[in-house]
Parts: C-alpha cells; sequence; structure tokens
C-alpha cells in the first residue's frame, strides 16, 4: 500500500493524532505527515503512506497558504487564543494603519520562534520548557510572506489570508502584526487551504478515510505534477532500479521518470545528457 491521502485536519487533533487514526485504518504502520498543524489548526495535511514516506522531505519544503482571524488589543502567552492572556488594551487601529502593518510584514522578514513550539533548544522542546514556566532565548529566523490580505471582521477582528515560506509561524505572525500597531494581537482560528500541490478540494475527512480507506489513496507522483514526465526504455529502468545513472538526452532539470508501464520509478535530474536519480520509488 503506497501513496498520499490529503486529510482535512479537524480541530482539537494534532497532526500525531491523525497520523496514528489512520495507522489504524489503513492497518499499516508506515504513515507520516509533512508540516505539522497546531490542534487549534484545521486543513489541508498530507500524509503519506508506504513507500510514499520517502516523498516527505519534498513536501516539507513547499509553501503554504492559510486563512486566519485574530484578535486585536489581546496577547496571550501561546500567541492564539488557547493561552492565558498577558495583555489587553484599547484598540483604535484604522484601515491605513493596518494596511502600512501588512505592508510591513511583507516579503523576507525575521520572526523569531514562539515558546509554544517543538523547536529543539539543547535538546528539550521549547514548549516543554513554556509549560514549567521557562523562557529562552530564540535565534530570529528569515521566512517568507510571498502575500497577505486582511478584511476587517469589526473593529477588532481581523480575517487575513496568507502565502508563506516553510518555518513560518503565522500566530507569530499575528503577534507581529499587532506589535507594529502597539495594541497586540492573537491568533483566534487557522485553516491551512493549500500545501504545495494540494489544495482543501484535494481533501478528506476522517470519517470520509474510515469508510473508504485505501481507496482514497492518490499516487505519489501526483506530489511532483510541477516537474515534466519522461519515460525510459527497459535497459534504462533496469539501471536505474540498480541505482545506476543513464544518458538522456533532454535539457536539464527535474523529472518524473517512469518505465515503459508507465510505473513511476523515480524523481530525477538530468544534467548534461545524464539522468541520475533525486529519489526513488518504485517497488523493492
Amino acid at each position: 500500500m503506497n501513496g498520499i491521502i490529503v486529510v482535512n485536519k479537524p480541530e482539537g487533533f494534532t497532526s500525531h493524532d491523525v497520523v496514528a487514526k489512520l495507522r489504524g485504518i489503513l492497518k499499516t504502520r508506515r504513515i507520516g505527515h509533512s508540516g505539522t498543524l497546531d490542534p487549534m489548526a484545521t486543513g489541508v495535511l498530507p500524509i503519506f503512506v508506504g513507500r510514499a514516506t520517502r516523498a516527505c522531505e519534498f513536501a516539507t519544503g513547499d509553501d503554504k497558504t492559510y486563512r486566519a482571524e485574530m484578535l486585536l488589543g489581546v496577547e496571550t502567552d501561546t500567541q492564539d487564543i488557547t493561552g492565558e492572556i498577558l495583555r489587553e488594551v484599547p484598540v483604535n487601529v484604522s484601515d491605513e494603519m493596518l494596511k502600512a502593518a501588512l505592508d510591513a510584514h511583507t516579503g523576507e522578514i525575521s520572526q523569531i520562534p514562539p515558546m509554544y513550539s517543538a523547536i529543539k533548544v539543547d535538546g528539550k522542546k521549547l514548549y516543554e520548557l513554556a509549560r514549567k514556566g521557562i523562557e529562552v532565548e530564540r535565534k530570529a529566523r528569515c521566512v517568507t510572506i510571498h502575500w497577505i490580505r486582511a478584511e476587517r471582521i469589526d473593529a477588532t477582528h481581523i480575517a487575513i489570508e496568507a502565502k508563506v515560506s516553510k518555518g513560518t509561524y503565522i500566530r507569530t505572525l499575528c503577534h507581529d502584526i499587532g506589535a507594529y500597531l502597539g495594541c497586540g494581537a492573537t491568533l483566534t482560528k487557522l485553516c491551512r487551504t493549500q500545501a504545495g500541490a494540494f489544495t482543501m478540494d484535494d481533501t478528506f475527512t476522517l470519517d470520509e478515510i474510515q469508510e473508504k480507506g485505501e481507496a482514497l489513496l492518490r499516487p505519489v507522483d501526483s506530489l511532483f505534477s510541477e516537474f515534466p514526465e519522461i519515460s525510459v526504455d527497459e535497459k534504462g529502468a533496469f539501471r536505474i532500479r540498480n541505482g545506476a545513472a543513464i544518458n538522456f538526452e533532454a535539457p536539464n532539470g527535474k523529472y518524473r521518470v517512469y518505465d515503459t508501464e508507465h510505473e513511476f520509478l523515480m524523481l530525477g535530474e538530468v544534467e548534461n545528457n545524464v539522468l541520475k536519480t533525486i529519489k526513488s520509488f518504485f517497488e523493492v
């Protein structure tokens, strides 16, 4: 059993909970996911089954799109509404001020990861330290906000949509926008609407997966749909299955590589008319 199921993660489940649930439904242990979602978050969570788990590393680095809501005038220790309120202040934010804050947080920006995160410092997860009341210094890191737009719900509630790079914390983005406005802000709702090639239209609920199981698996090569496909002859497929590079005339670049029966062999790369393996996916 190999392939990808794109789950519409329900609120209240951790990403690990979803993996455990699918292990029970599909009766297999070899399952992984790409891109952790917090328990309060919902939306697109690609799950990789069987040999498709070899593709997790490629999906983890994909850009992602989110819909979120934030509350102005409130700051919490977790940077979302599940945390303890640290500060509440009156809000007087104009549309012009909000636009300036969004513009200031578009493009390459610096983000300090929140204490309530799974990042490890000296071998310990930050959220474990935070729960003990310990705060440690975290290094800022560069992330990219490709675009962000906002819509006012009312004077204090703002809905945003943003496309971001790997490693971006949306609750920290909301917190930083609030800090820029001088009133603070906290995340109240979050949905991931796209992860790489997958959108909400590709997702299934846990109930649907419980009912239909492995029939909902999509082929692993769907993850690499952005790359053109090429086919190799029997001799070339034999060499690829044995880890060898082959001569292949094609423009330099990455390709989905298939055999004569259209079995997906690998993600490969052609350089100077030599085809090499980036990652193999054929059955061993």
